[in-house]
């Protein structure tokens, strides 16, 4: 079995389980990826493999994981392509560019690599967080070898004004054309978000504590952050958005999660995707906003819960 290369993890600032560690892992592609495992020694139900969403990387997802490792299983997780410490595409490695949203198959192809030369634990979970939940879904629709899946605020339709959804495609297809594919979306920039927002106002949560969280993190450790995404990187990912929404969802038993205080993504796609999932559930959050793994006590403590039982009770339906 191939032996990955250790990679740093920057536990100090994690705060997640004891005894955890980072690997390198090739991308078919080239790529170089992060991955992290937490609790491998210690599962007594399989492990969760965790897809972060968009500007999102290993060390965020430190107190979930210690969470989640509570109940019983190990946590996989990665940094996706352009995020964190994994290999950039672009210049200016704090832009979020992808040339192909199929890319991130990729990744996902590597990280099962890991857990195999890893041996973790089986059976093996989703659990996929805005970005991480679109790109899970394409996994899943690919045979991505899981007993069950959980979807934190999925990015299954990106939320626009009316007119925005309107321009959205061909103004980000002509940005590509004319070789403008690398420029920021309007309202982005070069600047990281937590760094340059105050907590009041923010989009992320409504938690205090793990808004400051993720800003000692970005203090303490710039080269895990990550700015604006490019045009190229939102055509791809409305694309994306439009095909899964054509298909039928499948037979994974699921459980998902959304804020109705949302502005990232939306969540009517959300709610149709659960309609037709013959054994799906989803559950709306009064008052949250889209990091719900980084929300209110109350909030992040019931999500955790929920997930767990969902996935220890697909084991007894096996």
């Amino acid at each position: 079995m191939h032996v990955l290369q250790p990679a740093p993890l920057f536990s100090e600032i994690a705060e997640g389980p004891e005894n955890g560690m980072a690997f390198w892992v090739k991308s078919d592609d080239g790529m170089r990826i992060r991955v992290g495992i937490w609790g491998q020694d210690i599962s007594k139900h399989g492990t969760i493999v965790l897809f972060p969403g968009r500007t999102e990387y290993i060390e965020l997802q430190g107190r979930t994981a210690r969470d989640l490792t509570r109940q019983g299983f190990a946590v996989l997780t990665m940094d996706w392509r352009v995020h964190g410490l994994s290999d950039r595409v672009l210049s200016i490695r704090e832009t979020l560019h992808v040339n192909r949203y199929s890319d991130y198959q990729l990744d996902v192809a590597a990280i099962i690599k890991a857990a195999k030369s890893l041996d973790v634990p089986e059976p093996w979970f989703l659990l996929g967080n805005s970005m991480g939940g679109c790109i899970g879904l394409r996994a899943l629709f690919d045979g991505l070898p899981v007993a069950a899946c959980a979807f934190t605020a999925p990015m299954w339709g990106v939320k626009m004004l009316s007119l925005q959804k309107a321009v959205a495609l061909p103004v980000t297809w002509t940005a590509h054309a004319i070789g403008r594919g690398h420029s920021y979306i309007p309202g982005h920039n070069g600047k990281n978000y937590v760094l340059n927002n105050p907590f009041e106002g923010n989009r992320i949560t409504r938690d205090e504590g793990m808004y400051n969280f993720w800003l000692k993190q970005a203090r303490a450790k710039p080269c895990l952050q990550t700015a604006g995404s490019t045009m190229r990187w939102l055509h791809q990912s409305l694309l994306e958005c439009r095909r899964l929404a054509k298909m039928s969802s499948p037979d994974v038993p699921c459980v998902a999660f959304c804020g109705d205080n949302d502005g990232l993504v939306e969540v009517n796609a959300i709610s149709r995707r659960l309609a037709g999932w013959s054994n799906g559930s989803f559950e709306q959050i009064p008052g949250a906003k889209h990091a719900l793994l980084l929300e209110v006590p109350e909030v992040r403590n019931r999500i955790i819960a929920k997930i767990a039982g969902h996935f220890i009770g697909s084991l007894r339906e096996m």
